[in-house]
């Protein structure tokens, strides 16, 4: 997800008490909830940091030493600040078993979050790279960012007007886009489910169905399916049903330059290895790598890859 969902979940959670158990439990939670996110500076390698992003810094070791970090950080600062007489004097006392379970509690909601939309997350890096995908929400969720948003703000509102029950607005904040977040997942499965019920009805094998929310429209689903060396799209509303293209179109895939230009090409490489579902398309003398999940106008210049042959390879006829 984005880093303000990211940053306004670390907020609610505080609002909810959290943040009285020690001091800097605030910012414990909302840093530590955006840390694993410090992979954002391989994007400095444009298309290749498709195979950089959501891995490493998003996989067991780094998920119990970055807390740790953080924690030996937000210690060091109060007491630099104490030396320096600049320690604000509202401030509690921290409590340092407290704060080291608030950065963890921080730090792994990201990962949940992360995990839900369709974009991918390698949870078990490095001991494994496999991909793991949600699909249950579109990577910005406006209706959270409401939700999460509003609730903080009425909380912190009654906190300051010093009303008992300052803590209800985030508990219900929290408790609402836990039953977004499982209706969406509900929404999903049963897309999902009939997308494959469908194409198998037509005598299709080894089919992948992938149900994504469109931005804003979220009891929507785009359809992304592939069954052997064809894929196709549709949409889903639940109890209204939807369209999808049974019939499909070659993915390409089988294009003999494909693997020897790729392993010369290490955008190719980086993109094949992201890829859920990648697509080959002709583009005169060279080949185009798209994957079907972000074909979409505003998307499809993004994720995409120009492969030509290689000096040292002749061109296949």
């Amino acid at each position: 997800m984005d880093n303000l969902t990211h940053s306004l979940v670390g907020a609610v959670l505080g609002q909810m008490g959290l943040k009285r158990k020690t001091g800097l439990a605030m910012p414990a939670l909302i840093l530590a909830a955006n840390l694993p996110d410090i992979d954002a500076g391989c994007t400095v390698y444009d298309i290749e940091s498709l195979a950089m992003r959501r891995g490493i810094t998003h996989g067991p070791i780094a998920l119990f030493v970055l807390p740790l970090l953080l924690w030996g950080l937000l210690i060091a600062i109060d007491r630099w600040q104490t030396r320096r007489g600049t320690r604000p004097v509202t401030r509690m006392p921290v409590r340092k078993g407290w704060l080291l379970a608030l950065c963890y509690v921080g730090c792994l909601s990201h990962p949940a979050f992360d995990w839900f939309n369709n974009y991918g997350i390698r949870l078990l890096e490095p001991f494994s790279h496999r991909w793991f995908y949600g699909d249950t929400l579109f990577i910005i969720d406006l209706w959270i960012w409401l939700a999460l948003g509003l609730s903080v703000w009425l909380s912190l509102r009654d906190e300051r007007r010093g009303e008992a029950g300052w803590r209800r607005p985030a508990w219900i904040g929290f408790a609402a886009v836990c039953a977004y977040i499982a209706a969406n997942g509900l929404i999903t499965s049963a897309a999902e489910r009939t997308t494959a019920e469908a194409l198998r009805a037509t005598g299709k094998t080894g089919i992948i169905a992938v149900a994504s929310p469109p931005p804003l429209a979220f009891w929507k689903r785009d359809i992304f399916w592939r069954a052997g060396d064809r894929y196709g799209s549709g949409t889903f509303v639940p109890g209204v049903g939807g369209t999808l293209d049974i019939s499909g179109k070659p993915t390409g895939m089988a294009d003999p330059r494909l693997a020897t230009w790729a392993k010369a090409d290490p955008a190719a490489r980086a993109f094949l290895f992201w890829a859920r579902m990648p697509v080959v398309e002709r583009d005169g003398d060279a080949i185009v790598l798209r994957d079907q999940r972000y074909m979409q106008p505003f998307a499809r210049d993004r994720f995409m890859v120009r492969v030509t042959a290689p000096d040292t390879a002749s061109h296949p006829e």
